[in-house]
């Protein structure tokens, strides 16, 4: 499996269902002209019997940081930091679900995450879970942010230890 950017004249977007009309609108209308305006990244996965077929996404950028939200102990060590990835959508069509791409698509993202900071340096990832979401991305050692259940992060340094692992 491999994700390749959205391409509008290829991916079907309008078959597209995840059950929740935000993720799914996101898709339909602005991913394309996010990306146009090199805004955001989206990648799907495609059907492996249809390429036409999206199975999943997640759109990337970058965002800053409220240090002030963050543990002490991490405050500390990345102070000057302003900002980090994000992972700003993912979901999984519900044709696809309870296959373990939620999780494939996740790990994905971390791993074009951890690359893009090899060469742009920044100290965590984020994520923003939608729609109760948020144990989703806490089972993978996510933390969320002390002023917010939805708003999530984990370190650079705990994303490397975990993808080489």
């Amino acid at each position: 499996m491999k994700t390749v950017q959205l391409d509008k004249n290829k991916h079907d977007r309008h078959r597209f269902d995840c059950g929740i009309d935000a993720l799914n609108n996101y898709l339909k209308i602005m991913a394309s002209q996010q990306a146009k305006k090199d805004n955001t990244r989206t990648f799907v996965l495609e059907d492996t019997n249809c390429a036409e077929h999206v199975v999943g996404y997640y759109t990337l950028t970058m965002t800053p940081i409220d240090l002030t939200l963050l543990p002490l102990k991490l405050l500390k060590k990345h102070q000057n930091a302003s900002s980090g990835g994000l992972i700003a959508r993912l979901a999984v069509d519900q044709r696809y679900k309870g296959n373990g791409y939620g999780e494939w698509l996740l790990i994905d993202a971390l791993k074009k995450l951890l690359m893009a900071s090899e060469t742009v340096a920044f100290p965590l990832v984020i994520v923003d879970a939608k729609d109760g979401a948020e144990y989703f991305y806490e089972k993978y050692g996510f933390t969320a942010f002390q002023d917010t259940e939805n708003k999530l992060f984990i370190t650079i340094s705990d994303v490397r230890a975990s993808i080489s692992d």
